[in-house]
């Protein structure tokens, strides 16, 4: 059969089929989690629901759902974010997740604690306030709750649970956010993690957390499950941080991870492009995959030619080669895609037949509508 072409370029691998661990994909193109704040309630609704199966239709490869907040008291910091921790909140889940199967796709549910983003006052429960490593929602800045061992508990038996009811739902897996200085990545941080418990304090041991979340979620699913962690250099308050100024270093977070379980991991990066390590041309989705050795989805401004720094900004598409070459070459397995899925959900099938100059420019209409 013929390779399809994009731009006078054969495409090796991006839109062929790929298997991660015993899901099908029809391609190795992922939609990126992204908040939409329109679920009332903690409840997805028939808009959700024609959301995520609109794009499963136009052949997206895999679907990340939006965070969805992780059964804990202290997870929530945004209104209107899906949860499962009613009936009909799952109930609306079952149904999105019917609708992307109706269309052979396939769909991860992230799970998401916001940890120090929380403040009091928020819902459901105003009383309780942000959930951090040591107290510390950036270096210096003590406003939030230090997390006790017994708080460390609830909240990993709280990811397996849902996990859980993930899987009797449907979903092909779960994806653990740990990217952008939430709570995974608050213990992961050095300028937010300053324990002295086995939670805390060396490289090794700020690892522990994420680690036992990974282990609990594994012990309560079945082995067909997938189990993925998203995880990120930047934060949200420092575009500059780093968890790890070298790959050794980088060596040493995501190991302790993998061990523990993981089918893949989410190298999220502001600029995909770009290069991430002195000394080096590639990337974090790269070196991610080169360390762990295990599946690795790149995501960052993917299909765009501005990054998100600023959501409401406008952007417009821009050819894919760069990403079409790194999966072409094995660097990564598979490439996320957020805004660019958010103004065109037909983005998968536009690149695949090349036909760059009709994908929908992104502008702040597909950030604040739910189409």
């Amino acid at each position: 059969m013929e390779k399809i072409t994009i731009q006078g370029r054969k495409l090796i691998m991006l839109f062929q089929e790929y298997k991660l661990k015993n899901t099908n994909l029809r391609n190795r193109v992922v939609m990126a989690p992204m908040t939409r704040n329109q679920s009332p309630g903690g409840v997805p609704t028939d808009d959700v629901i024609s959301y995520y199966s609109r794009r499963a239709k136009a052949e997206v490869g895999m679907i990340i759902t939006e965070g969805i907040e992780v059964s804990h008291k202290a997870s929530s910091a945004y209104p209107n974010v899906p949860r499962l921790d009613s009936d009909d909140a799952q109930e609306g889940w079952k149904k999105v997740v019917a609708g992307i199967k109706s269309h052979d796709g396939a769909v991860i549910a992230q799970l998401w604690h916001c940890g120090g983003f929380r403040k009091l006052g928020m819902q459901p429960n105003p009383d309780v306030p942000g959930h951090t490593a040591s107290g510390l929602v950036k270096p210096g800045k003590k406003v939030a709750h230090e997390m006790t061992l017994e708080d460390i508990k609830e909240t990993i038996d709280a990811y397996a649970s849902d996990a859980k009811i993930c899987e009797q739902l449907g979903f092909d897996g779960v994806e653990i956010h740990g990217a952008h200085g939430y709570l995974i990545d608050n213990f992961l941080w050095e300028g937010t993690n300053i324990r002295q418990d086995l939670y805390g304090g060396s490289i090794d041991k700020r690892s522990q957390f994420v680690s036992d979340i990974i282990k609990a979620v594994r012990d309560n699913v079945s082995e067909k499950f997938i189990v993925g962690l998203r995880f990120s250099q930047w934060k949200q308050h420092d575009f500059e941080a780093k968890l790890a100024t070298t790959p050794e270093h980088l060596k040493k977070i995501l190991l302790p991870p993998v061990e523990a379980g993981l089918d893949y991991l989410h190298s999220s990066m502001r600029r995909f492009w770009e290069s991430e390590f002195t000394d080096s041309e590639e990337n974090l989705a790269f070196w991610t995959k080169k360390i762990s050795n295990i599946p690795t989805i790149g995501v960052g401004s993917v299909g765009l030619d501005s990054d998100f720094i600023d959501m409401t900004a406008p952007a417009t598409p821009t050819s894919i080669d760069k990403a079409i070459e790194d999966i072409s070459n094995q660097k990564y397995d598979m490439i996320a895609v957020g805004r660019a899925l958010l103004s065109d959900h037909e983005w998968v099938l536009k690149m695949k037949e090349g036909r760059l100059e009709d994908v929908i420019p992104y502008t702040k209409d597909a950030l604040m509508n739910l189409y």
